[in-house]
């Protein structure tokens, strides 16, 4: 009777599933976002790309979220599935609200130092899905792991600094001739940064993860 109920239940590893589906997504959209700061007429095209993906992620976590309900024996705690999941998606969210941002400005050039967060971006959710699928076996892992949310610190070390010199240059440059010009730079600035920001916090989860279940 019991293998039989088991045997019906949804099984566990639907969580590391779902996991890796959105961290495609991630990748996904940083690309899509990667290549918009490239400029030209193609920045709305990779806008509304970078919303699919969003809306994909949105619905990959909705099924986290109905999994954590729904399954018995799970991974490890559900306060921490909840946790990586949101914090994944909270990445693609503000990968979203900085296209809406340069859709609403209607932006078709950006700054060298956008670009370079673009970079870092995708290293970041290339990073993150690298990680993701470690997770099956933290003990295994763990060295990767932590390795992995290093330098992904690195990286937000890093968004900082491209960040601060961004702002410098748009203050020393378009600014003084078009100070609209620095109210929209720095607003994307800003955005690129949080997503860099939101790619630590999904790291320091799964140290988190780490430190609960070893």
């Amino acid at each position: 009777m019991l293998n039989w109920f088991q045997a019906l239940m949804p099984k566990e590893g639907r969580f590391f599933d779902l996991f890796e589906a959105h961290s495609k997504t991630l990748c996904a959209g940083a690309r899509s976002l990667r290549q918009l700061l490239d400029g030209g007429e193609r920045v709305p095209e990779l806008c509304a790309e970078v919303a699919r993906y969003e809306n994909d992620a949105d619905l990959i976590t909705r099924d986290a979220m109905l999994a954590v309900r729904r399954i018995f024996i799970t991974p490890f705690d559900r306060s921490d599935i909840i946790d990586l999941i949101s914090s994944m998606d909270d990445a693609i969210d503000q990968m979203h609200k900085t296209a809406k941002a340069i859709t609403l400005f209607e932006q078709r050039k950006f700054q060298p130092d956008m670009v370079r967060l673009g970079d870092i971006i995708v290293q970041a959710a290339d990073l993150t899905a690298e990680a993701v699928p470690l997770l099956r076996s933290l003990r295994d892992n763990a060295t990767r792991l932590n390795q992995i949310s290093d330098e992904v610190t690195r990286l937000e070390d890093e968004s900082d600094r491209l960040y601060d010199e961004g702002i410098a240059a748009l203050y020393r440059g378009p600014a003084k001739k078009d100070p609209m010009a620095y109210i929209v730079g720095a607003e994307i600035y800003d955005h690129l940064e949080k997503v860099v920001d939101r790619f630590e916090d999904v790291a320091n989860r799964i140290s988190g993860v780490l430190i609960e279940h070893l």
